[in-house]
């Protein structure tokens, strides 16, 4: 199976370079299955309706989702009707599920989404939550989302995960990360597949407010710019083959 995984959509500028380039990477990659981590698609923070289907018309198959999953309110109907997920270690009584098992061409595809806890909210241990989920469910492949901070573990991930599942992609620091690999035991990784989104400021938004603060460490609005020059950040996945292979779009 070839999966492409487009990294984190950040507002209006990255829902569009969606829809510009998808359809032809698709075409051009041979994709079977395309995965985008959306968390950041509703101007920076969170998912709505009207996204998830404007990406789902673009081309988008499924998505996932990351520490913003619950900005909007309406996640929750997204969450319990539609091919999305949330981190699988928030709590069970949380809407919507961690992980969800998709039947591609008679492949039975469990995909899920993991959110790391360093520097992050302290929700439930990643490692053993993704050990249960593993355990508990019969599929074919493996894709996971490992949504999280810090390179090191996100690196740890992927090698505990080697060699039972298919592929470990990094999301959430919005850079994408020189280190494709297919691991010792065949699992194909990176630590953070990039962001797709306006690309002249600071991992997405307008750069003055993140440079003042810097400068003065007084609190800023961040804002995410709806016009300028775009990137698409992405990974292509043959899980056949065992290949990783990085994509970046600039305009």
């Amino acid at each position: 199976m070839r999966i492409l995984f487009i990294g984190d959509i950040v507002g209006k500028i990255g829902r569009r370079m969606v829809k510009d380039h998808l359809s032809e990477l698709k075409k051009t990659h041979h994709i079977n299955f395309t995965i985008a981590n959306g968390e950041n698609s509703a101007h920076g923070k969170g998912i709505t309706k009207s996204i998830y289907k404007e990406l789902t018309v673009a081309g988008v198959d499924f998505i996932t989702l990351g520490n913003h999953a619950f900005h909007k309110d309406e996640v929750h109907e997204l969450l319990e009707t539609k091919n999305i997920i949330r981190p699988a270690n928030y709590p069970d009584s949380v809407t919507g599920d961690g992980y969800k098992i998709v039947n591609i061409n008679s492949i039975k595809l469990l995909i899920v989404n993991i959110q790391g806890r360093s520097f992050m909210e302290a929700i439930d241990n990643p490692f053993t939550k993704i050990d249960s989920i593993l355990e508990a469910n019969t599929y074919d492949e493996a894709f996971v989302d490992f949504h999280a901070e810090t390179t090191s573990e996100k690196i740890a991930m992927g090698y505990y995960l080697d060699g039972r599942v298919n592929a470990v992609v990094g999301t959430h620091t919005h850079v994408q990360t020189n280190d494709e690999k297919i691991l010792e035991k065949g699992t194909a990784y990176i630590t953070d597949v990039g962001m797709t989104g306006y690309s002249e400021g600071v991992l997405g938004i307008d750069r003055k407010a993140v440079i003042d603060r810097f400068i003065d460490q007084l609190p800023k609005r961040h804002e995410v710019p709806e016009n300028g020059p775009g990137i698409l950040s992405a990974v292509v996945i043959d899980t056949n083959k065992k290949t990783i292979e990085k994509i970046r779009i600039e305009e």
